[in-house]
């Protein structure tokens, strides 16, 4: 009896370490500027890609995008709620993902995007780029859950 619950908290611990080292999560967002924490986004699987959702501001709670492109569907909708990732394509070992675009609500502008799990699954770097990679930028994003 003893064995068989050792043998549950080690495999329970294994899927919880395992599920922390992937790009699916929530995560908090840091404003570069500042260091103050700007959102939470959750990431998760949909019909086999990956998409990222605000699903709190901290900030500025009813902000719309009003910059999003005039035939972009999240123009004038609320940013808390809203898609920002989409289409993601994640590694088999689900440690970081690319192909797909990411939002910056801010400008309306939609970038090429790549995720890679950082620190133990502590922590996201999410770059975006236009064109190559090379000329992007990365924030990093806290695990949340």
């Amino acid at each position: 009896m003893k064995q068989f619950i050792l043998l549950a908290l080690l495999s329970t611990f294994a899927i919880n370490t395992y599920a922390q080292s992937t790009i699916v999560g929530t995560w908090k967002t840091i404003d570069d500027k500042t260091g103050e924490a700007k959102s939470l986004v959750k990431i998760y699987k949909f019909k086999g890609a990956y998409y990222g959702k605000v699903v709190k501001l901290f900030l500025t709670p009813d902000v719309v995008c009003e910059k999003c492109g005039k035939k972009d569907y999240r123009r004038g909708k609320k940013v808390n709620g809203m898609f920002v990732i989409s289409k993601m394509k994640a590694s088999k070992d689900l440690k970081s993902a690319k192909g797909g675009t990411i939002l910056d609500p801010k400008s309306g502008s939609i970038y090429g995007c790549t995720l890679k799990v950082a620190e133990k699954g502590k922590k996201l770097k999410v770059r975006g780029f236009k064109g190559i990679s090379a000329l992007g930028r990365t924030q990093t994003w806290i695990r949340v859950k």
